[in-house]
């Protein structure tokens, strides 16, 4: 019996050596468990948020859970955790299913609602914005600039599920010491504001990388900031080294950025400002996004300048080894900017623009060009305006510059796309998928759930993303898995302190659906723990 003891408590303190640690957190104002700095972590005895970002490695390190409770978090707050080994992460997340929400709102010196300056930490499932009444026009004089959430050092992060909104200033800022960074899954909207002038200022994402690790933006819905959606950018013009590359932006969709101050902007832009040739943007692979730009496509209409796509700024800088595959880009006039470009691959894109719009720069550069299997729908036939040249159709641009083969040009009139433009699994979301629907007479439209191996009998909860509080319908994944989805939405809630955004056209739509079984599982209070079923499995 001795030895079958001892036995027992080896493998006791060996499963206690190896476990993961999991952590708790409240709100201070949470009614029967405040977090507090003198906490320990415990369910029973939790941390204030501040506090649980803030400990060091000999507390909380690899593979170990910091769960945040449902509530508000009311501060500005900054994280310096890290996890010491390597390819192991320290994870800070919702626990389970709670609306976590961080209110950045308050009187404070910090210009971030949450800054980040650790490494291989993961954030998962929480929301950063303002709540409340805040100045959101720079002639105020209670205003005041508060980027959503700052990665201002370290490395191999990752940003899964979050939700960035309606923050004064910058939504997201990756700066260029975070390389290996991953943004999947998350939603990014109505941050920015009107500075002095009157101009929109604040982008969705602005992103630098210093490293040669790749930085990942993935599977995103980036819309609605006041000015850019995504900027690949630095706007130092006179750089000493290079930190604008190495970056996969991919499955993303990024619409109607600039609109909240009535302009609409770049959905992204890879580019740099550096004069001295030095700063290049380069090494960036974007592949099967979509961008798009209120238009009224059914009546064949461009109404104006609108970028979705711009590549390059200024000559010094043309960009290199860029790809640009598979990818929808609608937009007005510009919709296609490529500006100042090296080494370029456009293929299998789809284009709806007034023109392609170039500078004479591109000239330069022209034979490091690979343009294949692209169709072009544009306003007029000689489609590709080059500044300082001429425009071209596409079979003068063809023969002149060897260019677009099996590539194909059309009338706006002519425009075609599936309905069902895209449906996405979320990696790290079970059961939920992102929706990409368009129809030019803004019908409903039948999505059909097969290919996703869904069963029949799941319930269902769908949400537009611009009204993401309200549930739009929901219903039970009929036997042929097919689902309808309203295009005709009625008005979306208007950015917070912004009655000037234009309402998202019904040809295009956006959504969220969640599946989850009607079974459930009952698990009483009363089930043994495990070391109470391991003894009694012994026989104790």
């Amino acid at each position: 019996m001795k030895q079958v003891l001892t036995i027992i408590f080896g493998i006791g303190l060996s499963l206690i050596s190896y476990a993961q640690q999991e952590f708790h957190v409240f709100p201070k104002d949470h009614s029967e468990t405040p977090g507090t700095q003198n906490g320990t972590g415990a369910i029973n005895n939790p941390w204030d948020l501040q506090t649980a970002l803030s400990q060091k490695s000999d507390i909380v390190n690899s593979e170990d859970t910091i769960w945040l409770h449902q509530g508000i978090y009311k501060g500005r707050f900054v994280s310096t955790l890290q996890s010491l080994e390597a390819n192991k992460f320290i994870t800070v997340s919702a626990f389970k299913n709670d609306k976590v929400i961080l209110n950045g709102n308050v009187n404070s010196p910090n210009r971030h609602v949450l800054e980040v300056k650790g490494k291989q930490v993961i954030y998962k499932n929480i929301e950063i914005t303002f709540l409340g009444e805040f100045s959101r026009h720079g002639k105020d004089e209670n205003f005041k600039v508060v980027t959503g959430l700052e990665h201002s050092s370290g490395q191999d992060c990752q940003f899964l599920n979050l939700k960035v909104y309606n923050n004064p200033g910058l939504g997201v800022g990756s700066w260029k010491q975070t390389g290996g960074t991953l943004f999947d899954g998350c939603v990014i909207y109505n941050n920015g504001y009107i500075s002095k002038d009157g101009r929109g200022l604040g982008e969705g994402l602005y992103t630098q990388n210093i490293s040669n690790k790749t930085r990942v933006i993935r599977n995103c819905i980036i819309f609605n900031n006041y000015y850019k959606g995504i900027e690949v950018w630095s706007a130092n013009a006179n750089a000493k080294i290079d930190y604008v590359k190495n970056f996969e932006i991919k499955n993303n969709v990024i619409f109607n950025n600039g609109n909240p101050a009535q302009e609409f902007k770049d959905n992204l832009i890879i580019a740099s400002g550096d004069k001295n040739g030095i700063n290049i943007a380069k090494n960036v692979k974007v592949q099967t996004n979509i961008f798009y730009h209120n238009t009224d496509i059914k009546n064949a209409e461009i109404n104006g300048d609108g970028a979705s796509l711009t590549l390059g700024f200024i000559k010094y800088s043309p960009v290199e080894n860029i790809i640009i595959k598979d990818n929808i880009i609608i937009g007005r006039n510009n919709a296609l900017r490529i500006l100042h470009a090296k080494s370029l691959i456009f293929e299998g894109n789809r284009i709806y623009s007034g023109y392609v719009n170039l500078q004479s720069s591109v000239l330069a550069n022209i034979i490091d060009w690979k343009f294949k299997n692209n169709v072009y729908y544009t306003k007029k036939n000689s489609s590709f305006r080059i500044k300082g040249d001429k425009d071209y159709n596409l079979e003068r641009w063809q023969s002149k510059f060897g260019l677009d083969e099996e590539s194909t040009w059309k009338s706006i009139k002519q425009f075609d796309m599936k309905s069902v433009v895209s449906i996405t699994k979320y990696q790290h979301k079970a059961l939920t998928y992102k929706v990409v629907l368009f129809n030019e007479d803004s019908k409903d439209i039948i999505a059909d759930f097969s290919k996703p191996d869904l069963k029949a009998g799941l319930n269902f909860s769908i949400y537009d993303v611009e009204n993401p509080n309200l549930v739009l319908k929901t219903g039970i994944l009929p036997e042929d898995l097919k689902i309808t989805f309203p295009m005709q939405l009625s008005e979306f809630e208007k950015p917070i302190h912004n009655t000037a955004a234009e309402k998202t056209l019904s040809n295009f739509g956006v959504f969220v659906i969640e599946f989850e079984d009607q079974r459930t599982v009952q698990i009483s209070e009363e089930n043994p723990n495990f070391f109470k079923r391991f003894f009694s499995w012994l026989g104790f």
